[in-house]
């Protein structure tokens, strides 16, 4: 069975977001998937420097933590991402590895070298102190740029707002089950093909 890639985005361990994606991945676990969390704020990941050094092979030169993510990318039955919001958009950990992927951009959209023929599904965690799932639109726009780029499919979201202080969502059982229940429907989509 493909491996699920789990990005957790915060920079805050433990966080309202990370809570959201271990129940997502729970319920990957209880249906006999495996799921390879990476913690980017672990990571040295330096942001890109739109230096051309991808243009004619479609691979970064910058020589960081990025490297093991472009493999792993590469390898993944589906791509889940979770992220608080800041100042309206996805954390500067997730953006800085969207952005990374300027060289898949250029392999896919310039080379013509995509790597898959179909698409894999993939997932957007987010949550955010402020009432108002309005604003969550501007972190939706470059998850699915990213997503296009990788050939995933942003088939599901699960997008809360109002939820601020750390582990808050724990008491939001009902979105805590909406997450495990998107972990099973995200394996059976892979298990599908």
């Amino acid at each position: 069975m493909p491996t699920i890639l789990a990005f957790a985005g915060s920079p805050r361990r433990g966080g309202n977001s990370e809570i959201l994606l271990d129940c997502l991945t729970a319920g990957v676990k209880d249906k006999g998937g495996q799921v390879n969390k990476i913690i980017l704020n672990e990571l040295k990941i330096s942001p890109c420097q739109e230096c051309g050094g991808c243009d004619k092979s479609g691979c970064c030169v910058v020589d960081d933590d990025m490297q093991s993510i472009y493999k792993q990318l590469d390898s993944a039955g589906a791509l889940v991402v979770a992220s608080p919001i800041f100042f309206s958009g996805v954390s500067a950990q997730l953006k800085a590895v969207i952005d990374r992927c300027q060289c898949h951009w250029v392999r896919k959209f310039l080379l013509k070298q995509s790597p898959h023929e179909n698409k894999r599904p993939g997932v957007f965690l987010s949550v955010r102190g402020q009432a108002g799932l309005d604003i969550f639109h501007c972190a939706v726009k470059p998850v699915k740029a990213f997503f296009g780029t990788e050939d995933v499919s942003y088939a599901h979201e699960l997008l809360c707002d109002n939820i601020d202080a750390k582990g808050r969502i724990s008491a939001h059982s009902d979105v805590l089950g909406q997450a495990y229940q998107l972990g099973w429907k995200l394996l059976s989509q892979i298990s599908r093909g």
